[in-house]
């Protein structure tokens, strides 16, 4: 009997050596670190289902089990993730058999997020345990480990080791003692909602004219790639893409492609990303003209509907402009398919002929 304490207590003492090791770990984690300038934006909600392997402690005079459970979580910044989650588990004992109901709180602090992006975490929550019918409360703390490694956008691999600290608050589950000390292997996945949010597209800067000696030498010159050469030029920095006149102004842009959501007015990632490059230029260009977004569409569905929807979409496009920093005058108007460009009983014409153009007035 003497012998079979020993064996116990050179469990527990194994468990609380790998506890140091682990909040050491942790430790070094939450060292303050300088926030990098290209911070990622996802900030997704996920599910996360899971499988466990619970290594007990020597105190529950137990074998090991298996269980599971789900996570609900959220990604907050760069590093950092909340989660709620419950599980379920179920061993033998020398008092019967074990389950254990429970459900925590997590924080998880990610190093990195990349491809494979290791962190700890720390969780605290409660627990119903019974060894055979007897039953009682308890609460619980989690401190750990892991890694997730991504399979896909919307699908990660995920995996993590955790000490767990048990206080049944004096229900006496287990005759002698009310705390348990375990060791929980969770392999499992995290599944995001939603498309991955990608890097911020940056705006291209104005190209400078350089100043030149000679009249001679501006008219051989175009620094803005418009056509105009920069002794005729009065609009230097044109926005690249747009329709000019005679003097080099920008007078329509046209932009094309999938830039909405099916049968909606919500931007698409790739929309974005266009229109921030449109916001830094319109930023940063001198002509502060009054500006027209019309919005047009194909021919599907009722003249009265396409008229409603490209003037959601034009509105879309003016909120998103204001939004990052625009301060021309924005007015967003609708046409529907009363203006096509292209024929709408093709494809590719119905494509051409969604689209999102900015007018330029003259003041």
């Amino acid at each position: 009997m003497k012998s079979k304490y020993k064996h116990i207590d050179k469990e527990n003492i194994m468990l609380k050596k790998k506890l140091l090791t682990i909040v050491s770990l942790i430790s070094v984690g939450f060292l303050p670190l300088a926030h990098a300038a290209d911070q990622i934006q996802d900030d997704r909600w996920y599910v996360a289902p899971f499988a466990s392997f619970v290594k007990t402690g020597g105190d529950r005079r137990a074998s090991d089990g298996w269980g599971g459970g789900m996570g609900i979580g959220k990604i907050l910044d760069k590093h950092f993730n909340v989660e709620v989650k419950g599980f379920y588990e179920e061993f033998g004992g020398d008092n019967g058999p074990w389950s254990l109901t429970g459900g925590t709180a997590d924080l998880q602090y990610y190093f990195t997020r990349d491809k494979f992006s290791p962190y700890t975490v720390v969780g605290v929550g409660g627990m119903n345990s019974c060894a055979s019918a007897n039953c009682g409360a308890s609460i619980i703390g989690e401190a750990g480990v892991g890694f997730t490694y991504e399979l896909h956008d919307n699908l990660l691999l995920r995996s993590d080791v955790r000490y767990r600290y048990n206080n049944n608050l004096n229900a006496h589950v287990q005759p002698g003692t009310d705390e348990f000390h375990d060791m929980t292997v969770n392999v499992g996945f995290v599944i995001p909602f939603g498309d991955k949010p990608k890097p911020a597209a940056k705006a291209e800067a104005p190209i400078a004219v350089a100043p030149v000696a000679a009249a001679e030498s501006c008219s051989t010159r175009d620094s803005d790639f418009d056509g105009v050469n920069d002794c005729l030029d009065k609009c230097p920095g044109t926005i690249k893409g747009s329709k000019i006149d005679n003097n080099g102004c920008p007078i329509k842009l046209v932009l094309t492609g999938q830039h909405f959501k099916y049968n909606s007015a919500e931007l698409t990632l790739n929309a974005k990303e266009i229109l921030d490059g449109v916001a830094g230029n319109l930023v940063s260009y001198p002509q502060k003209n009054d500006i027209e977004v019309q919005g047009h569409t194909s021919s599907e569905g009722t003249n009265k509907y396409n008229l409603k929807l490209s003037q959601r979409r034009a509105q879309s496009v003016v909120d998103y402009l204001k939004l990052k920093g625009v301060t021309n005058r924005l007015t967003a108007k609708g046409y529907g398919e009363t203006q096509p460009i292209a024929d709408n009983s093709t494809e590719a014409g119905k494509a051409e002929n969604r689209r999102v153009e900015l007018i330029w007035i003259e003041n």
